[in-house]
């Protein structure tokens, strides 16, 4: 049978069909109570249909999504890991542990500013957001809800403090893939951020000092008093819990795979649990798979620690695959660069350069639902405008970085979105907002930019090169 041509979508097909997919995935949730994952599923089909009608064979748009779900399998395989190390981590009391002198330590005026020190400290030294919102960031929340801080407020200082550690952190996945798909060594890569992303870091610790003042006043001593008390009676509180976390992070520093150190984490969680807790080794073994549970009449640590096991992550992991394939399906038909070629008419500046490359990459997250798919189609999309300006292809990296990774856990249906949901307990709509460092770093962005500051300049070229190799997905499958 004779095949039509390929073509590109036109505009309005575009939007005719991501805003169907919109549709469906705001009214499933918001409106009909139905799961994302549902919304997703059914976007495949109307992507698929839209590439049919382009041109392609049904046997290439199911490779696409094929592929676009094996790239992003790494994922996958941390999130069980992580979901496992959370089950096994208050079994063993080491989570409890940390709560418990989190609450000692920490005073309410500064918690919101700890808070995003110690996340930023632990994802700069291991290279993952992930890492660092599954081991310090649940800690946080469980301190944060012991001092009455609203649980969405405390989610933003979280994951302000896990993004900027890991977008400048040479060991991180998305520095790697970011920079490499630029065309731009890490180092550089890492130097062209350093100053906004600084700049940023300073306006929202002040911006978090303020609040947590706000929220000091209203801390009732008395309810903290109450769970360090009950913290005791449940678990055998000791500072040898801490032995796993210094392990972990350690290892993670020293760039091994993320998947075997976070199941080795998990591995001692069952050990401590054991050893330190008294707990029947079948029943402490089942908590790296079930939720942990427990019943110790203070409602709090009941919210806080009856959680975690890779049971409790197997919807998050549906989403992940469900949005992979889309993210597969859109680059394979070309929506994204056609968004970009309506950008790239307007693009004269350094300023409006930095806007429609955060622009595209927030929309890569949001069609691509996964930081993965922004960081690669990008630089991809955007590249041929920094060459033809003369801007170095360490701007496109840092644009590229900002708009991919900052806004990833924004978007309810992303890997990093759904991930960070279920790792804080707290929606994504709900903690979006509270994510002042990407909105800070974004602004700050965008402004420097059309003043023509931390902009780095080069001759012109009237073609393009392509931006980086298909080899930096190895090194990201390589780290996970």
């Amino acid at each position: 049978m004779q095949r039509h041509p390929v073509r590109l979508p036109s505009v309005f097909q575009v939007f005719a069909a991501l805003g169907l997919f919109l549709l469906m995935a705001f009214s499933f949730t918001a409106q009909l109570d139905l799961p994302i994952q549902l919304a997703l599923y059914i976007g495949w089909f109307v992507i698929i249909g839209l590439g049919i009608k382009l041109g392609h064979s049904y046997k290439e748009l199911e490779q696409a999504a094929t592929q676009g779900i094996a790239n992003g399998l790494g994922a996958v395989l941390i999130l069980l890991a992580v979901g496992a190390l959370v089950g096994t981590w208050i079994a063993g009391g080491i989570v409890p542990t940390i709560i418990y002198y989190g609450l000692k330590a920490i005073h309410p005026s500064i918690f919101l500013a700890a808070t995003m020190i110690i996340c930023s400290l632990t994802a700069l030294a291991t290279g993952t957001s992930w890492g660092a919102a599954g081991t310090a960031g649940i800690a946080m929340m469980g301190i944060g809800q012991g001092l009455g801080v609203p649980a969405p407020v405390t989610a933003g200082a979280v994951l302000s403090g896990c993004y900027f550690g890991d977008k400048l952190s040479p060991l991180s996945d998305s520095v790697i893939l970011a920079s490499s798909m630029s065309g731009v060594e890490i180092v550089e890569h890492i130097k062209g951020m350093l100053p906004i992303a600084l700049i940023s870091y300073i306006i929202t610790g002040i911006l978090f000092t303020a609040l947590g003042l706000h929220y000091a006043g209203n801390v009732d001593m008395a309810q903290v008093n109450d769970v360090i008390l009950a913290m005791e009676q449940q678990f055998v509180i000791t500072p040898l819990s801490f032995v796993p976390v210094a392990i972990v992070l350690v290892l993670l520093a020293m760039r091994l795979p993320s998947f075997p150190v976070i199941s080795l984490g998990s591995v001692l969680g069952i050990v401590w649990a054991i050893v330190v807790q008294n707990m029947n080794p079948l029943t402490a073994m089942n908590t790296a798979w079930a939720p942990f549970s427990i019943e110790s009449g203070v409602s709090f640590i009941d919210a806080i620690l009856n959680r975690g096991g890779m049971e409790s992550m197997l919807g998050s992991v549906a989403v992940i695959v469900f949005g992979l394939g889309f993210g597969g399906l859109l680059d394979k038909v070309g929506v994204l660069e056609t968004i970009a070629k309506l950008f790239e008419r307007k693009v004269e500046s350094a300023g409006s350069l930095a806007t429609s490359t955060i622009g595209t990459a927030f929309l890569g997250n949001v069609f691509g639902s996964a930081m993965y798919v922004s960081l690669i189609l990008t630089p991809k999309i955007c590249a041929k405008n920094y060459d033809r300006l003369g801007y170095q292809r360490k701007n496109l990296s840092r644009n590229a970085e900002f708009g991919g990774t900052l806004t990833s856990g924004m978007v309810p249906w992303s890997d990093n979105g759904i991930y960070m949901a279920s790792i804080l307990g707290v929606a994504t709509l709900s903690y979006a907002p509270f994510m002042w460092l990407s909105f800070v770093c974004i602004i700050v962005t965008i402004l420097t930019s059309y003043m023509g500051w931390f902009v780095d300049r080069c001759p012109p070229t009237a073609e393009a090169s392509e931006p980086a190799s298909e080899d930096s997905l190895d090194a990201v499958a390589q780290k996970a």
